[in-house]
This record gives structure tokens, sequence and C-alpha cells, in this order.
């Protein structure tokens, strides 16, 4: 770093820089919050643009942590009907659906459907299509309801 380069700088530059220091001090004492933050997300923006990501980019992301949460999710509320299968209640709704309740985890569902709805700690999960692992769980309900 060159000490007579960043002299020259600043004398053949000082008034932008002084312009600008101005700017800046009013900016941050008489602009509102609510002002200051804008302008900070347009920076921010700005940066985000010229650095080459795009929208894109950032849903995909957003996309590969939202199927990252639900996969361990599933996997956990799959677990959870292995552990709380003795504890399952099977109720035979009037419409002819089912509800299967645990301490944790709520199923619902049709007869001969091949899709039911799971909720995990109220969170809904979804429909999920039935595999070996859901018929064991509902026709242990079944039995803990008879």
């Amino acid at each position: 770093m060159d000490v007579q380069v960043w002299t020259e700088f600043l004398q053949e530059n000082w008034l932008v820089i002084v312009v600008a220091l101005v700017i800046l001090f009013l900016v941050l004492n008489f602009v509102k919050t609510l002002v200051k933050w804008a302008l900070v997300l347009v920076i921010a923006a700005f940066i985000i643009i010229y650095s080459g990501i795009t929208l894109k980019d950032i849903g995909d992301a957003v996309t590969t942590v939202k199927d990252q949460a639900v996969s361990i999710s599933q996997s956990e509320a799959l677990n959870m009907m292995k552990n709380e299968a003795k504890e399952a209640k099977f109720t035979q709704n009037a419409d002819g659906s089912f509800t299967i309740k645990t301490p944790n985890l709520e199923v619902n569902g049709t007869p001969g459907s091949d899709k039911v709805k799971v909720m995990f700690r109220g969170v809904s999960l979804g429909e999920w299509s039935v595999n070996s692992t859901l018929e064991t769980f509902i026709k242990e309900a079944k039995q803990n309801s008879q």
C-alpha cells in the first residue's frame, strides 16, 4: 500500500468524499429507522445482484432446506408410529373415514384408499401413500380400539 497513491487519490477526490460523508451523516441522523433499513435492503440487494446470485438460486436453496426438513419430519413420524402404536386409538367417523390418534400423531384416511393425511405434533406432513409401516400402524390401532 503506497501512501503517495492514497494522498493523490484524496487530493483529487476530496470534494466527492466530503459530500459523501455529509450525506452519510445526514442519512444517519435524520432518516427514520424504516428508511434506513430500506436503504440497507437496497444496498444488500444490489450486492446480491452484482455478485451473480439469482432469485432462482435462493429459491432452490429454500426448496432444498424445506425438502430436508420434511424428510427428517417424515422419518421421525415413522419412528414415532412404531414407538406409539400400542397407544394408538382408532376412531371410525360418521362419514366412513377414520382417525388414529397417539400423543404425537394423528392419521386421517378412508378405508380402501392408498392415501392418508398425517399430522405430527400438530403440524401437517401432507398426504402419504400407505406403506407397510402405516398398514401395521393402522392394524394395531384397530386392535387397540376393540
